[in-house]
């Protein structure tokens, strides 16, 4: 973080480069009536990503709205996760996750695809860095259960690498093999 010092002599901590972009996904006011008429407090439902495989999400809860999102991005950025994306844009295989009654299903996606999703989960894909992906809520349209279903599938998420580097074998080994004679033969 560096330090400057604007026009009127203060000092403001800012980042030069931020290391993660967030994404508000939802903002509920909550009342309690009391004697003197009503007190209204907000939490904020953030998701929070480095665009390259990491993510998070947070909730945050305070008497105004930026205290409760500020509160929400910090949860956010301490408990991420790494999910491994097949060249950087998509999923490596179809998952399916859940968290209560929410359950989502993700699956792989052509180049050019696209993002198809629905709200808290798109927010979850954006943050994430995936380009082209399906996915469909079903059950719960709770934002919070949906994320945590998202991230829940997210984590079953394996690469070819980490399976092979767990069964002990090459990832050639693993990878469904093209058999080159037989095309080779078709084409000519």
């Amino acid at each position: 973080m560096a330090e400057r010092e604007n026009r009127r002599g203060r000092r403001e901590d800012r980042e030069e480069t931020p290391e993660f972009a967030d994404r508000l996904v939802a903002i509920n006011r909550v009342s309690k009536t009391v004697k003197g008429g009503k007190r209204f407090g907000f939490a904020a439902l953030v998701v929070v990503g480095d665009q390259r495989g990491r993510v998070g999400f947070g909730k945050g809860k305070a008497k105004e709205v930026p205290e409760a999102i500020r509160k929400a991005t910090e949860q956010a950025k301490r408990n991420m996760i790494r999910v491994p994306l097949r060249d950087g844009r998509t999923l490596h295989h179809d998952i399916e996750g859940r968290h209560g009654a929410g359950k989502v299903i993700m699956r792989t996606a052509v180049p050019g695809t696209g993002i198809i999703a629905g709200g808290p989960m798109r927010a979850v894909f954006e943050m994430l860095g995936v380009q082209d992906v399906v996915a469909k809520s079903q059950g719960s349209q709770n934002p919070y259960n949906m994320i945590r279903a998202t991230l829940d599938g997210l984590k079953k998420e394996s690469s070819p690498r980490s399976v092979a580097q767990r069964r002990g074998k090459k990832v050639a080994d693993i990878l469904p093999q093209t058999d080159k004679p037989a095309v080779e033969a078709a084409e000519a």
